[in-house]
């Protein structure tokens, strides 16, 4: 038998997404969570192991370090901004289950393993980048030195394995969904431009796209381009629908669910016998043929990651569009029915009062149906973040507030970080307030009760947010220029799904 182990998305600030599954960890405006989908992969290798996702689930502190003293392994998913709170947990468990064995994973301790480990005696080991198979082989009885792509102590110095190759064969991988219907409450699950309750999983890993912002190509999974098979993922589909026939939406996370289109319009061809409601993420260079058969296989929502409104910005990030690109994507996906939720970061490379004032503008002659409106946050092991360093463009202090809602942290000349922060409130001010887009939320909210006590529950939530996060946002500037904002107990950034 292996080592009975614990798979854990640690609990964390109110309404916390610690990014086991979500693209960014953050604390949301309205309640939201992701599926911890990294962590299911290993769960299901295991026999006797469990997945506890506390954060959805509204586990405590006090009642995780209960759970894991029925443990032998903890294998705890961490972030940058979630960090410092999540080692004082694991030392608390230490403390109370002196025998167990305690691994961390996630792009933080992927970018800065001795770091981690000095950091906090309480951790055994980190495993960097994809970790499914490392924590498996420990968990089975294999030596930390025999482990590629582990981090450890080793007689008073830290040892770094080589690393671990890419995994290759994604059909080997057990099924997510057998893990979320054992361990996990589906209707625990919300976002609030998905159809509640849904189900989200991945397809592929992997991203060829360069964007120098996006953590997970960068840091854990790579730019190769993996994929499952569409069979597998046609099987995997069919069996989750027997599971919850109550599910509204499935939604593939994929970095680049639709980058192929002769492997998008074979999946489609899978999914269409199912009758399934899907979303997923696109890139706007996706083509209209792609769409439709999208569209005709039972495809809802896009969520997709315009970014910015100014083609410089995009050429800075990396993004590899063209606004008018985007414009004909956004035509083509309305003239087919399809709902869009688009994503905008102010804050990028090249970032000035008229590029934010481009950006709006453009969101508005797009029209999207939904979006999100985040501050750019450059994470370790980033391009994004080498740039700010080495341009002295990081402010000092705290990327979050303390509720652990982002605050700006990447400061360009003539552009105070506050002054973005400000810009996020009045670009989704402009946006939602224009007649049409009331309209379309009144129309919504009229022909559907579920809708209505959603909406209005999500608008309260969401102003309240709002109303604190301005407030705490007020600072007076400290005399090096830069805003002073309060500090943060554990940080915890990012509100923005990022493609």
């Amino acid at each position: 038998m292996p080592l009975r182990t614990l798979f854990l998305n640690p609990p964390s600030f109110e309404n916390f997404d610690g990014g086991a599954g979500s693209r960014w960890p953050a604390t949301r405006e309205i309640e939201s969570y992701w599926y911890p989908v990294w962590l299911a992969y290993p769960t299901g290798m295991l026999e006797g192991a469990r997945l506890l996702d506390a954060p959805s689930h509204h586990v405590s502190a006090d009642e995780t370090i209960k759970i894991a003293k029925e443990y032998e392994f903890l294998v705890l998913y961490t972030s940058t901004p979630g960090f410092p709170g999540d080692i004082q947990l694991a030392q608390r468990i230490k403390d109370e289950n002196p025998k167990i064995k305690i691994a961390f994973v996630g792009p933080h301790v992927t970018v800065l393993p001795e770091k981690s480990l000095g950091d906090a005696s309480a951790i055994d080991f980190v495993v960097r980048k994809e970790f499914d198979y490392a924590v498996k082989e420990f968990a089975d009885g294999k030596p930390l030195e025999q482990i590629l792509g582990v981090s450890y102590r080793n007689n008073g110095s830290i040892s770094h394995n080589a690393d671990r190759p890419q995994l290759q064969d994604l059909d080997a991988l057990p099924h997510v969904t057998d893990i979320y219907h054992r361990d996990l409450d589906v209707r625990r699950y919300n976002v609030p431009f998905l159809l509640h309750p849904y189900v989200s999983l991945y397809t592929t890993r992997g991203c060829p796209a360069q964007c120098t912002f996006c953590l997970w190509p960068q840091t854990t999974s790579g730019h190769a381009w993996r994929k499952r098979s569409t069979d597998d993922v046609a099987r995997e589909m069919a069996k989750a629908k027997e599971y919850w026939p109550y599910v509204k939406e499935y939604f593939f996370d994929d970095d680049t669910f639709n980058i192929q289109k002769a492997r998008t319009v074979e999946l489609c061809s899978k999914l269409k016998p199912l009758n399934l409601t899907w979303s997923c993420t696109s890139r706007v260079t996706t083509d209209y043929e792609t769409l439709k058969a999208m569209k005709e296989a039972g495809c809802r929502l896009l969520i997709v990651g315009y970014e910015s409104g100014d083609q410089q910005i995009l050429k800075n990030i990396k993004k590899g569009a063209t606004l008018e690109r985007a414009r004909q994507f956004t035509k083509d996906a309305h003239k087919l029915g399809l709902v869009i939720h688009g994503d905008f970061i102010l804050g990028l490379p090249g970032e000035s009062r008229e590029t934010i004032k481009n950006t709006m503008a453009f969101a508005k002659e797009l029209d999207v149906e939904t979006i999100q409106v985040s501050v750019a946050h450059a994470y370790p092991g980033t391009e994004l973040y080498d740039f700010a360093v080495s341009n002295n463009f990081l402010v000092k202090g705290s990327m979050v507030d303390q509720g652990g809602h982002q605050l700006a942290h990447i400061e360009y000349p003539g552009l105070p970080a506050d002054e973005v922060l400000n810009s996020v409130h009045k670009f989704y001010d402009d946006y939602y307030f224009r007649p049409k887009a009331v309209f379309r939320i009144l129309k919504k909210a009229v022909f559907n009760s579920d809708n209505r006590k959603r909406l209005y529950k999500e608008a309260k939530t969401f102003l309240k947010v709002r109303s604190m996060r301005n407030k705490l946002t007020k600072g007076k500037a400290g005399s090096n220029g830069h805003s002073t904002t309060p500090e943060a107990p554990t940080p915890t950034p990012q509100e923005t799904v990022q493609v």
